[in-house]
């Protein structure tokens, strides 16, 4: 988790919104959902999984180091109207993401239910501020180590069988999970958004590389969205043009791995979860 100082971006930002960012000048730009904001503050908050090279230098960061870029808010904001019952789900790291949206939502007067997903107990992070804007919360893990076992859709299925009243749902996460909560919800007829982050590249229409067919037309996910209809997105073609980059991706990684940071000297390895 990084604070940003950000004045300017922190004054503009909503729900849904994202930035890019570069973690030094030679480094690649890329796009970071809006996980909290301080107005008074001037500050920004992002949550990412150091995984890949740029991540993993984001880890590395330290109180009081800069930013080359830090740009935004950039996207569509999460449309926010009094629903009725709102279900957000979040899914790993998107949990951060789903916390201003749930915030915005059940101050808009809706019943708010947040469904939170995570691979195991250690790394589970925020469950005390998303309970605080939520009516109630449901944490799953997929090992059981804390809360249900299982994953986020089982209890959203729950609910839909139940004849519960679900009139909107909001799920951000990883491709594959928002793709299986579409699924669960169509039979049902419940209006399903969707934050298509996972498949930006550069963040500003540019690139081409977020290019995602919806509803039989083709949409860029970073000018476009990042939010759409997940009834409406061809999902198998989106997981197809993830996989573009993942040789060079591995390959940059590989580099940072076999050598020494440039930055003060540290070793080039940083923790693998937030």
């Amino acid at each position: 988790m990084l604070d940003i100082e950000a004045p300017a971006v922190a004054r503009k930002a909503l729900p849904g919104q994202f930035v890019v960012l570069r973690v030094d000048e030679r480094g690649e730009r890329i796009p970071v959902t809006v996980a909290d904001y301080d107005r008074a503050a001037g500050t920004v908050t992002v949550v990412v999984m150091a995984v890949g090279t740029t991540t993993r230098k984001l880890a590395m960061l330290e109180e009081g180091d800069a930013l080359p870029t830090f740009v935004g808010p950039l996207g569509n904001p999460t449309h926010v109207d009094k629903f009725g019952t709102v279900v957000c789900i979040g899914g790993g790291v998107g949990t951060a993401m789903t916390y201003p949206v749930a915030r915005a939502m059940r101050e808009a007067g809706n019943e708010v239910v947040t469904i939170a997903g995570w691979r195991n107990q250690g790394l589970i992070f925020w469950e005390d501020r998303l309970r605080e804007v939520s009516d109630e919360l449901i944490v799953c893990t997929d090992d059981g180590s804390c809360g249900r076992k299982g994953v986020v859709t089982n209890p959203l299925q729950e609910m839909l069988e139940a004849g519960r009243r679900v009139d909107l749902v909001i799920a951000i996460g990883p491709a594959i999970m928002m793709k299986f909560v579409s699924l669960t919800t169509k039979p049902h007829g419940v209006k399903t958004v969707v934050s298509l982050n996972p498949i930006m590249i550069d963040g500003t229409g540019m690139c081409g590389g977020c290019r995602v067919e919806v509803g039989g037309e083709t949409k860029f996910a970073c000018v476009d969205g990042p939010e759409f209809d997940g009834h409406l997105v061809d999902w198998d073609l989106l997981f197809q043009r993830q996989r573009s980059y993942l040789d060079q991706e591995r390959q940059s990684l590989a580099l940072f791995e076999q050598h020494v940071c440039r930055i003060d000297g540290k070793p080039a390895t940083a923790p693998t979860a937030p």
